[in-house]
């Protein structure tokens, strides 16, 4: 079994058949066997922009009023979640290369509203995946995910319409192969 790290990221198998986790593809933000672990969904876009959750100084012509959030899981949809780029950012945790979880958000808030930080270098999500204390480890033992160790530079690098297919299509062999499964295999 591959061993279960941060920066990881859990690629749904295509029967999964969990409508919350079909064909998604979550980075692993935090593990741990007695504590349980907590992941971002990075491919389901959410219908709604920033502002729509948080009031700015500016109104919603903010450029940052209009960054896109995604659903980044079925637990605590009204709770924000962020990765980015920026490694200063104070109390942010490192998930490899140069990819960052959460951190000071007002910092990270007051740089998007002044162009300091660019906005292509930081993902929002409401709401988190998580499981319990061996949980994950027990859903990758009976297949439920892929792990792909050390992929967290994936988040800014990859259209979140394909994510999905080219993830499975990048590892090669049978995953290559898993990326064609149709969605409903009774249609085909």
């Amino acid at each position: 079994m591959p061993r279960l790290r941060p920066g990881s990221l859990l690629i749904s198998q295509p029967f999964l058949g969990d409508p919350n986790f079909e064909r998604t593809v979550v980075l692993l933000c935090s593990h741990s066997e007695e504590e349980g672990s907590f992941g971002l969904v990075l491919n389901r876009p959410a219908s709604l922009q920033l502002g729509d959750v948080l009031e700015f100084p500016g109104g919603d012509a903010l450029p940052a009023a209009r960054l896109p959030l995604g659903m980044g899981g079925p637990v605590q949809p009204d709770t924000l979640h962020y990765l980015h780029r920026r490694a200063e950012l104070p109390n942010a945790v490192a998930l490899g290369q140069e990819v960052y979880w959460g951190g000071d958000f007002r910092e990270l808030l007051q740089e998007l509203q002044t162009d300091a930080q660019p906005a292509d270098d930081v993902r929002l999500y409401v709401g988190y995946s998580g499981w319990t204390a061996g949980q994950l480890a027990e859903e990758v033992r009976e297949n439920v995910w892929i792990v792909h160790p050390n992929a967290a530079g994936k988040v800014f690098t990859l259209d979140n319409d394909a994510f999905w297919r080219s993830i499975l299509r990048e590892k090669g062999g049978r995953y290559r192969m898993l990326s064609n499964y149709p969605t409903d295999p009774r249609l085909n």
